[in-house]
């Protein structure tokens, strides 16, 4: 009985045990009020699991793939941040890492710890640190520059889309971040692929990622940027009374862009025009969408 602990503390440790996937830090434990020793009992009695040094499962061993990660943030100290090919899986922009478990702690520290890659660093601050699930974590932009330095280019591409996919940043705010950022590795990659794919994707390549899926779909080629009612279009189909437009961003177009979208669409339609509009990142990520939505129209045009 001399290891019991107040029912208080009981109900305090298993609610940070629920917020953190299942996994409590030994100084965590301590601050609670237990010993060494009793920390010792409950390892003996089967309430507390060791599953990297100083830190502890509470109840059963198993742990989610977010009460792993919390524990190697843990085990790596109190300023330390899961980041790095880790960070980008649990913000989904990554299905999974590359290899072990990425964790950054301040450049001072020493904290070497099996089966974790720590990132000991300098130049990351508080603007860089968030939390996603509970778990600390570096911000979406932070991650993409960190994953930006071993990434290829396409990589880098497929990346930046999921980010923007799940809302966590986009492309003009990225591109705005970067320049703001101290020289570190990654940024030159990061900010080039962004400039590439964002802002300056050329009429040609647009084309050439186009095109297949407009054949495959069942369409004729199709005349590009020519003039239609006072507008330049990106593909344009006479015979079918039908074009395709694509935007350069996915999303967060200015209202002003928007309304002369719509405006655009609105002329094209009254003039007894088929209009679609793609974004670019649709062509080139999302592109059996595009084509599913290309064979829909193939099917109530006469081709």
């Amino acid at each position: 009985m001399a290891h019991k602990i107040p029912q208080r503390t009981a109900r305090v440790l298993w609610s940070l045990s629920k917020r953190q996937h299942g996994v409590v830090a030994r100084s965590q434990l301590m601050e609670l009020g237990l010993s060494s020793e009793g920390i010792r009992h409950r390892i003996g009695k089967g309430r507390l699991h060791r599953v990297r040094p100083g830190v502890y499962a509470v109840g059963r061993p198993e742990l989610t793939r977010h009460g792993c990660w919390m524990a190697a943030v843990l085990s790596c100290g109190p300023e330390a941040v899961l980041s790095h090919d880790s960070a980008a899986a649990l913000w989904e922009i990554l299905p999974a890492e590359r290899g072990g478990i990425e964790v950054s702690v301040p450049a001072p520290a020493d904290r070497r710890r099996p089966g974790i890659v720590v990132h000991r660093r300098t130049i990351i601050g508080p603007a860089d640190v968030t939390r996603r699930h509970g778990v600390p974590v570096t911000t979406p932009i932070c991650t993409l520059v960190d994953i930006a330095a071993s990434m290829t280019r396409d990589q880098l591409e497929s990346a930046v889309n999921e980010a923007d996919k799940r809302n966590l940043t986009d492309p003009e705010a990225l591109r705005s971040a970067v320049d703001k950022l101290r020289p570190r590795p990654g940024v030159a990659n990061l900010r080039e692929t962004l400039d590439r794919r964002t802002f300056t994707l050329t009429d040609s390549e647009l084309e050439r990622r186009f095109l297949p899926l407009a054949r495959r779909a069942g369409l004729p080629p199709p005349q590009t940027r020519q003039h239609v009612n006072g507008f330049r279009v990106d593909f344009y189909w006479p015979a079918l009374g039908l074009i395709v437009e694509t935007d350069g961003l996915r999303y967060h177009r200015t209202p002003a862009q928007q309304a002369r979208d719509r405006m655009r669409d609105q002329t094209h339609i009254a003039a007894g025009l088929t209009a679609l509009r793609f974004t670019r990142a649709q062509v080139r990520f999302e592109s059996g969408h595009v084509e599913a939505t290309l064979s829909a129209i193939v099917r109530r045009l006469p081709v």
